[in-house]
């Protein structure tokens, strides 16, 4: 097959999938900014017609990360996690993964997490740090020191990655989904070890994770979608979220030196009761902070801090290999004393 944009675009528009080498090309003609308005938007658009794979997502994702400041300096000796969703669930949910992240820094384990803010969100992870206090412009040479003092770093996207200056007007004439919308928990320049990886739609799971395997070989991770009901799930319509969540069937898979399996996750086998979505939900970004602020010192809702307490226990798991009963016992612990109150007094309360 030809390399050629024409012949690139002509397979995508006879609805076919694009070979490992033409996807690297078309990827990093994309991030360079050597394709036209036109051509971009044709990429963009053939590959959601057609559906994604795995192996074009790979592309796009290694071509971002040969463009990006990656983070080189970072110790070895112990996991280092990022605590991530791709967004999108529309579900207007507090910061849960933000929350976790805090969590297991206070813990005493070592995350280093990459967001940005709101899209499509009442506040980004961005958002919500900023609130706090913490750091949004740590660059790569700092990050190592920066880890060492307080167990948490925050990549700032838009700092890491200059190449999507290429990508983000046409992306904006589009308006509409694209590949783009899942790629940013590819993208942490850390390249953690661990990861907790919530995927907004149902759909989008078997992508992400075998994209993970595909690019991150060596990465321990769960790449989850919480839904809403305790039926077979699976639904998009019925609305998820890009977390574990205690109000209905937890779902996703096991990512394990490239092996992917299957996982389900109940969360009243742990202990958790049955919440209401609603109580999670924040209306604006002041609504978002004061929820973080009062997670992160125990004093939210039961449903909030059940949530937490279930993203938790996962990432414990996967940081420690302890038995995942054991882990969600320490979390709910750790939530209800209010175990990460150090980074609220970050910011002054």
């Amino acid at each position: 097959m030809s390399n050629s944009m024409r012949d690139i675009l002509d397979t995508l528009g006879n609805s076919l999938d694009l070979s490992a080498e033409q996807a690297a090309f078309a990827f990093r003609e994309l991030f360079e900014g050597d394709l036209s308005q036109a051509q971009a938007g044709a990429l963009l658009m053939g590959l959601r017609a057609k559906g994604e794979t795995p192996l074009e997502l790979a592309a796009a994702a290694r071509a971002g990360l040969e463009r990006a400041h990656l983070v080189t300096n970072l110790p070895t000796d112990r996991p280092i996690l990022d605590i991530v969703g791709t967004g999108g669930d529309l579900s207007n949910s507090f910061n849960c993964s933000t929350a976790v992240s805090l969590y297991l820094a206070a813990l005493g384990h070592r995350v280093v997490k990459h967001g940005n803010r709101a899209v499509s969100s009442s506040s980004g992870s961005a958002d919500a740090l900023e609130g706090l206090g913490i750091r949004l412009d740590t660059g790569p040479d700092e990050v190592a020191a920066e880890l060492a003092r307080q167990g948490f770093v925050f990549l700032f996207a838009p700092h890491y990655h200059p190449s999507f200056a290429h990508i983000a007007p046409v992306r904006r004439e589009l308006g509409v989904r694209t590949l783009f919308n899942l790629m940013g928990p590819l993208l942490n320049p850390a390249r953690p070890s661990h990861q907790l990886l919530g995927v907004g739609q149902a759909r989008a799971l078997g992508l992400m994770a075998e994209t993970l395997a595909l690019t991150a070989p060596g990465l321990t991770a769960f790449v989850i979608h919480g839904t809403v009901g305790f039926g077979d799930g699976g639904d998009d319509k019925a609305g998820g979220f890009d977390e574990l969540t205690p109000f209905g069937q937890n779902m996703g898979f096991v990512l394990d030196r490239g092996a992917v399996t299957p996982l389900d996750l109940d969360a009243r086998a742990y202990g958790f009761p049955s919440h209401d979505p609603d109580e999670v939900r924040v209306a604006d970004k002041p609504a978002a902070l004061k929820a973080i602020q009062d997670v992160l010192t125990g004093k939210a809702n039961a449903a909030m801090q059940d949530m937490t307490a279930l993203n938790l226990g996962a990432a414990l798991h996967l940081a420690t290999g302890k038995p995942l009963a054991e882990c969600m016992r320490e979390a709910r612990q750790a939530v209800a004393d209010g175990a990460a109150r150090r980074f609220v007094h970050v910011a002054g309360e």
